[in-house]
């Protein structure tokens, strides 16, 4: 999870850790990448607004480098579908902030479990 909110973010690690995932977390994309070459992920949350390399930058920039890697950008921006796809950044969904946990839980498993097909890239239920 990149995110340089940081109470935000060990609010929702810890959040996500209780729903059962493994969760890494790094503030700055930089940092990010340089998890990336010393593990493997499945799936990364990238927060839009990042200082420096923004979120659809290092977006890109993963799936570039780990395309079988999931993404999933989170802001509290909110994205269409079509805005989504249009960024073209190789993400696999949006989810708005604030954001329940489970929801979200239930959101990143959708998308671990390769159900993009027919799955909805925003989800469900975020606010506007």
């Amino acid at each position: 999870m990149v995110d340089d909110e940081a109470v935000h973010a060990r609010l929702t690690a810890i959040g996500l850790r209780i729903e059962g995932f493994d969760v890494e977390l790094t503030p700055n994309a930089e940092m990010a990448l340089d998890w990336l070459h010393r593990e493997i992920f499945e799936i990364a949350v990238v927060d839009l607004m990042l200082p420096g390399i923004n979120g659809i930058q290092l977006a890109r920039l993963i799936h570039e480098q780990y395309p079988k890697m999931r993404i999933v950008l989170t802001s509290a921006y909110h994205l269409s579908e079509r805005q989504l796809l249009r960024v073209d950044c190789g993400a696999v969904g949006f989810v708005a902030k604030p954001f329940d946990i489970a929801a979200l839980a239930r959101f990143l498993r959708t998308k671990l479990e390769g159900a993009e097909t027919g799955s909805p890239l925003v989800q469900p239920g975020a606010a506007a």
